[in-house]
């Protein structure tokens, strides 16, 4: 069976083709044309799946859509009448797009193919939004029986959803409505501290550690929060104070005027400079997230009985939340997938209509989804730019001088097999650089990725050494959660966040043998299992898919060395 799945019109449109029950290719579609977070059909990712398979979508059994149009239109139908007259604007925008193109989805989506493929396809099947999560996470997880907790903004009408599966059964027990959201509530925040909702959620995690929870300031911000703006319940549910909100009547998630008045302080440009305030803010929302997704995670071990949890969904991507979870929980009863939003459920859907059961999948299933690109591909697009190159035959000889350069504080363009599929760098489009050089955050920041200086960067380690430095680590192979470094540990300064944290990927040579062969090379050389290992992009842009997105990269930032499979190429 051949099934290929989509998510699109949200955010983060992505395409999957998934043949008897193996995941073949997945792409964001972000990443072949260049647009951020792209939320239209994702027409080149469709494209590249089929082609990858040598297949076309003749040969495809059944097309699936990762959410249900008409529940959602319910909802937000309901939604308007619920919070009118305030809502009639936001009606009248949303209801021509809703009518035209998004209630049936179905006839859409017949277009689009059409237009795509010059094919009259029929067999258009949909899942539930948070089905489409859970069976993501669950079909890639190492368990066969276990708990699912999504939790992201809103999918149809639920927000949090609590499933119990066991051999592909899943068992929905309980669900949280719109407008009462987690994942709302922290992207009011994100709007609110001058960062792009959707987008820029993780810049909150990365400015909260600047906070200092002692400061009365902060203590003010926080009791304001769960005084005026949500109720907290022992079992996690939240209970949002709807007349702080504007999302549920506005195109903008609060009413400016309003939280002026409540938190004392004018919401922060997008380009505004970040005081104090700012940051106890930021610590105020990350500290309450955690101690409600803490709740969260203790009832649905208390209601499934299973003390494996799957956590999936945007929220999921708190990889703050998700280390403290860990901690207290332990970090093999936690489980997030490497691509837990919206774009991993165009793979969750296409899974869930195969309707094969797990078997502990998760050492199989890699992230590694995207195009790859040949020799000739390669010095092709180099000898369109007239750049000069190198080619090492031999692996060793290239590991052995990247490392050195690496040593010798340059920063390197990494451009390997198969792109990953999500929003992380996983080793096949990274920028690395050495964790050992105090400066090299801000090089790095300033030269190079364009962005705020409190952001923090994550390094890639050796999976037989990372317990060596970091605390209470097993295996972390997504970067998907923070990890404390040892008390006392402070030889690796550019990937130490201001909270003593990092968020660590783990590899092994199984995982991926080009990045660990350096790694190991590195270490030989210098003592140093791992590498500070970013995303291979700037602030703003989609990470690299093809030689020319590196190269224009490379070219256009402070990037010393790219390398390309085994081309070498340097600036004089």
């Amino acid at each position: 069976m051949v099934i290929l799945g989509i998510s699109a019109y949200y955010h983060d449109s992505a395409a999957a083709l998934v043949k008897d029950g193996v995941i073949i290719a997945a792409a964001e579609e972000e990443r072949f044309n260049r647009v951020k977070h792209f939320n239209g059909f994702p027409e080149l990712a469709c494209r590249f799946c089929l082609s990858y398979a040598s297949l076309t979508l003749n040969d495809v059994d059944k097309v699936v859509f990762y959410e249900k149009p008409f529940l959602k239109f319910e909802r937000i139908l309901r939604t308007h009448i619920n919070y009118a007259p305030k809502s009639l604007g936001s009606f009248l925008t949303s209801m021509p797009i809703w009518l035209k193109e998004k209630l049936n989805m179905r006839k859409t989506i017949q277009k689009e193919l059409k237009r795509v493929f010059g094919i009259s396809y029929k067999n258009i099947g949909f899942c539930l939004h948070h089905l489409s999560h859970a069976a993501w996470a669950y079909y890639t997880s190492p368990y066969n029986k276990c708990a699912i907790l999504v939790i992201d903004a809103v999918g149809e009408d639920s927000t949090t959803s609590i499933y119990k599966v066991e051999d592909g059964r899943y068992k929905l027990l309980e669900s949280q409505q719109f407008p009462h959201s987690l994942g709302l509530l922290y992207s009011a925040f994100t709007y609110y501290l001058g960062f792009k909702v959707n987008s820029d959620e993780y810049k909150v995690m990365g400015l909260a550690p600047y906070g200092d929870k002692d400061s009365a300031e902060y203590k003010k911000i926080r009791n304001t929060i769960t005084n005026n703006l949500v109720n907290i319940h022992d079992d996690g549910s939240i209970s949002l104070n709807d007349r702080e909100f504007a999302f549920t009547h506005k195109d903008r998630m609060v009413d400016d005027e309003r939280w002026k008045f409540l938190f004392g302080i004018s919401k922060r440009m997008p380009n505004g400079s970040i005081e104090r305030i700012h940051m106890n803010m930021a610590l105020a929302i990350q500290n309450i997230i955690e101690e409600v997704l803490y709740k969260m995670v203790a009832h649905t071990i208390s209601i499934t009985g299973e003390k494996k949890v799957c956590i999936v969904g945007g929220c999921a991507l708190n990889c703050a939340a998700i280390g403290k979870l860990k901690e207290r929980f332990g970090v093999n009863n936690i489980y997030v997938p490497f691509a837990p939003g919206d774009d991993g459920a165009a793979i969750g859907c296409a899974m869930y209509a195969c309707g094969i059961a797990n078997n502990g999948m998760s050492s199989q299933c890699s992230p590694f989804l995207g195009p790859e690109f040949s020799e000739n591909d390669i010095q092709s697009t180099i000898e369109k730019y007239s750049l000069t190159y190198e080619k090492k035959r031999d692996n060793k000889e290239l590991y052995s001088i990247i490392s050195k350069e690496i040593a010798n504080n340059k920063i390197v363009g990494w451009l390997q097999g198969r792109m990953e599929f999500g929003p992380r760098a996983l080793g096949n489009r990274s920028i690395l650089a050495d964790p050992r050089n105090p400066k090299m955050k801000d090089i790095i920041n300033r030269k190079i990725k364009y962005r705020e200086s409190f952001r923090p960067f994550a390094p890639i380690v050796m999976l037989e050494h990372a317990n060596e430095i970091f605390q209470n680590i097993d295996e972390s192979p997504y970067m998907s959660s923070t990890f404390f470094l040892k008390p006392g540990e402070q030889r690796y300064p550019a990937i130490t966040h201001i909270d003593k944290t990092s968020r660590i990927q783990t590899v092994s040579h199984f995982q991926n043998p080009q990045i660990y062969e350096l790694l190991k090379t590195f270490y030989i050389q210098t003592g140093c299992p791992m590498l500070l290992n970013t995303s291979f992009n700037v602030m703003g842009q989609p990470i690299v898919c093809y030689p020319k997105d590196a190269i224009d990269t490379f070219l256009k930032t402070g990037i010393d060395i790219l390398i390309m499979n085994n081309f070498i190429l340097q600036k004089s």
